[in-house]
């Protein structure tokens, strides 16, 4: 069986090619299941969250872009999934504790709203960063690189990346005020 690079499988998949798709699967699957166990103890809900990632891949396909290597997009859309999943579930059982111990009064609903759409506001907020402003933030959130290193990647000055990053967070806790009390 012949080998091919994971861009070439992520590029012929964007084609529609069902072969490049289950070697990625198959190459990374029980991998990202150990790594997401690690979050949620639960195998099953484990090989599920996987599972949804790579579904929504093969829907996406067409218009998916991935400017990181395929695994580190991998390894962070299961984790954020696995985060989103474990956040759910602390609300659903903060409202049933709430349910045991009474009718949760108005305020108490508010709140379960706001939880639960703490994740995708900051998901949003991130996406309506500026695009150089959005990669330097996720090149250090996400992959977790000092300044000189993404100054490096950017081929920017670490000055600028510095620059950037406080206004990121300045944009972020702006549009993300309402849920201070979260953060």
């Amino acid at each position: 069986m012949e080998t091919h690079s994971d861009n070439d499988l992520f590029l012929e998949l964007k084609k529609d090619n069902e072969i490049a798709f289950e070697q990625l699967f198959n190459k990374y699957y029980a991998s990202l299941c150990l790594f997401t166990f690690q979050f949620l103890h639960d195998r099953e809900m484990a090989e599920e969250i996987v599972q949804e990632v790579f579904v929504k891949i093969w829907a996406k396909r067409k218009t998916l872009q991935i400017k990181t290597s395929i695994k580190h997009y991998l390894l962070s859309s299961v984790r954020n999934q696995s985060l989103n999943r474990i956040q759910h579930e602390k609300v659903e059982k903060h409202y049933a504790r709430q349910v045991q111990l009474g009718t949760p009064d108005e305020q108490d609903l508010d709140l379960c709203f706001q939880e639960v759409g703490l994740r995708q506001k900051i998901e949003k907020s991130i996406g309506l960063l500026p695009e150089k402003r959005r990669e330097v933030f996720r090149l250090s959130r996400e992959e977790g690189l000092k300044y000189n290193e993404i100054a490096d990647r950017l081929h920017l000055s670490v000055k600028t990346v510095e620059a950037q990053m406080g206004l990121a967070l300045k944009q972020l806790r702006e549009s993300l005020k309402d849920y201070e009390e979260y953060l």
